[in-house]
């Protein structure tokens, strides 16, 4: 199964290539949302990346099925930006790509949120080291403090809740495929993730 980001950090090379960025620093903010207004909740997290430097996404907390999900959706985005190689311009969609373990945007941002109270987990992460990013350095408590004043409930409870359900129909997971992993639901996301790149 793919590496779960508790490895090496993404720090080994790819063939002659320049060694890997480490998985860059970052924070799961979890708790639910209450959107009226999708843009403008969109707008208030653009908002806080522009003053704390960091790259905010939100996802739906029904489909991230681990903290490890999005750590090595984090890791492999910001490979594919040192490398030149991001499909997306905005840093945020690129890890949804890859956390989603898709190349097509539109399919991918099926994963974001939604108008309604919904459970989210909002990303918040640190490129400022990534090559070629051109970010500046985050101050991820800043925005993590940001992020959580969005949100209400208690996220402790919820680190490892998803949609079985759901993941299986967002991520097109059979009960043959299942049956024939040595793990679990949440293997074959990760395995889905670390796949994209080589579907590249």
């Amino acid at each position: 199964m793919s590496d779960d980001g508790s490895g090496d950090g993404g720090n080994g090379v790819d063939g002659d290539g320049p060694p890997d960025p480490p998985t860059p620093p970052h924070r799961l903010v979890r708790g639910t949302v209450a959107i009226d207004d999708l843009d403008a909740f969109l707008a208030r997290l653009d908002e806080i990346g522009a003053d704390t430097g960091a790259v905010v996404q939100a996802f739906d907390a029904d489909l991230v099925v681990s903290d490890a999900h999005l750590g090595v959706a984090t890791r492999l985005a910001a490979r594919a930006i040192a490398r030149g190689e991001a499909v997306a311009r905005d840093p945020g969609v690129e890890v949804m790509l890859y956390a989603a373990g898709r190349r097509q945007i539109d399919r991918a941002l099926a994963m974001g949120v939604s108008e309604g109270d919904q459970p989210a987990v909002v990303l918040v992460t640190d490129l400022g080291e990534v090559p070629d990013a051109g970010r500046p350095g985050a101050d991820l408590d800043a925005a993590e403090r940001a992020v959580a004043g969005l949100t209400t409930g208690d996220a402790d409870g919820a680190a490892t809740a998803f949609d079985a359900d759901r993941v299986r129909e967002f991520y097109d997971v059979s009960d043959r495929e299942l049956a024939a992993t040595a793990g679990d639901l949440a293997d074959v996301v990760r395995e889905r993730v670390a796949l994209l790149d080589v579907e590249k």
